[in-house]
């Protein structure tokens, strides 16, 4: 006789539950609240009998309706009567911790898919800035950011006619050898660690050669400065560069919808000069982490150290604080301006 009773109370809760079902959003919270209250009552087995063929979803799903059911937000008539029944985007709106966000979305009645990327950006704003917490609490100064510019030796056909034009009459050239030793950024670079690393168009493979086997860094994508005015080359004339993205650890990628274009236009200056764009879009990228860029030339921004002959310490701060110190650098990495 128990067993006919305990086979009863599965099919009126079965019953129960596809009555509401999907009739509003009223009926969805209800949903969960009755997959709750069957969840208590019922033994673990006897709940997970209603998932063979008596309700209409999964039990992936009733676990999100269950969410739906416990959040006591939904209980405001205000707030009720802008839900949408749908049950996807109920449950993305729960997934707002914060009530200011939570409000904002349903009067906004923002889509499940919109919540959700908001929700990715969130996330990946708290990651961002635990890692930059992370990295500046070490004992040794190590950097979350590194971004280097190393100067390049491009050997043209014939030394004897092809150097009008080289960089050597700019500043000191290095073989690939030559930066991966001199340049110290595997002791800059903390666990975590994204670099930006630029290249030119002839020597994009060694690039990806000190990126990624001297070292360390996976490489993950790039972007592409295009110039206001065209230069030399053998194959085609120039008129962009490359700034390569590398990682190593745990670095959050940019949250969906926050992603910078691949192809950023800027002015060419001084021979070898980067605009100051790039930074910027990195400083959005990583507010939070510890940054150094390599070969700057003039002061360091605000918030960056810098590493290199021509890189000049910052003035002193309006508060009265003391610039960052710039990290020694090899005689033979000094340019000319």
């Amino acid at each position: 006789m128990n067993e006919i009773i305990r086979i009863a109370a599965v099919e009126d809760y079965a019953s129960r539950i596809c009555a509401v079902w999907r009739r509003s959003a009223e009926a969805i919270i209800e949903t969960g609240r009755l997959l709750i209250e069957a969840k208590n009552e019922l033994k673990h087995g006897e709940w997970l009998a209603m998932f063979d063929g008596r309700l209409p979803f999964t039990e992936r799903n009733a676990q999100r309706l269950m969410e739906i059911g416990r959040d006591m937000r939904l209980a405001n008539p205000t707030t009720l009567s802008l839900l949408p029944a749908e049950v996807s985007t109920i449950h993305a709106y729960v997934q707002l911790k914060d009530d200011a966000a939570f409000e904002a979305a349903v009067v906004e009645k923002k889509t499940g898919a919109e919540v959700r990327q908001q929700i990715k950006a969130e996330k990946r704003v708290e990651r961002e800035r635990d890692l930059g917490a992370k990295i500046t609490a070490l004992p040794q100064q190590k950097f979350g950011v590194i971004v280097a510019d190393p100067p390049w030796r491009f050997e043209p056909y014939s030394r004897d006619t092809g150097m009008d034009r080289a960089a050597d009459n700019h500043y000191p050239t290095q073989t690939l050898d030559e930066i991966a030793r001199s340049h110290p950024v595997k002791e800059l670079a903390a666990d975590d660690c994204v670099l930006f690393l630029w290249a030119t168009a002839p020597m994009l493979v060694e690039a990806i050669d000190l990126m990624h086997f001297r070292w360390g860094f996976t490489y993950k994508s790039h972007c592409v400065w295009t110039k206001d005015r065209i230069g030399t080359g053998y194959w085609f004339r120039n008129a962009h560069e490359l700034l390569l993205v590398g990682t190593k650890g745990q670095i959050p990628a940019p949250a969906p919808g926050t992603q910078f274009p691949s192809v950023i236009e800027g002015r060419v200056t001084k021979h070898s000069a980067k605009p100051e764009c790039f930074l910027e879009m990195i400083e959005k990228l990583f507010p939070s982490l510890p940054k150094i860029e390599l070969n700057r030339r003039g002061p360091s921004r605000p918030g960056w150290d810098a590493w290199g002959n021509e890189a000049e310490p910052l003035s002193p701060t309006a508060d009265g604080g003391e610039p960052p110190d710039n990290l020694d650098i090899p005689d033979s990495l000094r340019r000319s301006a």
